[in-house]
């Protein structure tokens, strides 16, 4: 083979979702171009649930998918692509890289995620990467997702702390149980109950119930919570 001779990259298969038009012909283009070759827009959607469902019937390699859609979100929409077409990767591109999208965006499964005025080389770069099981971020998004690392390292050395009773008590109240419910569950009166309340929001930095639920959902201690 001579020298000069580039070996043919694999086609990967990309479907777009974007409820703007003029984005999903940009995005096209970008992946269209001459230089860039081994990209194949198999589909576009507006919505989020056309997302889903065309994720599902043509089985893309990889989707773009905006956040912000009609009809339902793309956190949403990327939620049940994740569930129903696991071998498609997803990519988030968006106009928001504010910690909070970029964190729930990886939680529902997303592998990757770029800003909407990324350059045209980063969108093909991180749609190729995913399409090979690699992830992909920008380098401002990969900084939000080291700073909840941080903050949920910070947690749970603070979880570390606590006494089995407590992190039992923690576990409760994240679950809606009443004082009382808890003393029944646990074999202790509800003044006890009451002093692991107060000894937990010490340690943990924590004001009220509702806070201490937060806590104990976001480090996964809980996935259930009793109607009160």
């Amino acid at each position: 083979m001579p020298a000069n001779k580039r070996e043919a990259l694999p086609l990967v298969r990309v479907l777009i979702v974007d409820d703007h038009a003029v984005v999903r012909e940009g995005i096209r283009h970008v992946l269209a171009s001459a230089g860039a070759p081994g990209f194949a827009v198999v589909g576009e959607a507006s919505n989020g649930k056309d997302a889903v469902a065309l994720a599902v019937s043509l089985n893309p390699d990889v989707v773009v998918l905006d956040l912000s859609m009609p009809e339902m979100s793309g956190l949403d929409a990327a939620a049940k692509i994740r569930e129903a077409a696991p071998r498609t990767a997803i990519l988030i591109l968006s106009i928001h890289d504010h910690e909070e999208y970029v964190v729930e965006s990886v939680r529902v499964g997303a592998q990757g995620y770029l800003r909407k005025d990324a350059p045209p080389a980063e969108l093909r770069a991180a749609v190729r990467a995913l399409s090979v099981g690699d992830s992909y971020f920008s380098e401002p998004v990969a900084g939000a997702l080291s700073a909840d690392r941080g903050r949920k390292d910070d947690r749970q050395s603070r979880v570390a702390t606590l006494t089995p009773r407590e992190r039992e008590v923690l576990i409760e109240i994240a679950r809606g149980s009443s004082n009382k419910d808890i003393a029944t569950r646990c074999g202790i009166s509800v003044r006890t109950v009451e002093s692991h309340r107060e000894a937990l929001m010490k340690k943990l930095g924590l004001r009220g119930a509702a806070s201490l639920t937060r806590f104990a959902v976001d480090l996964g201690l809980v996935t259930t919570i009793r109607k009160p």
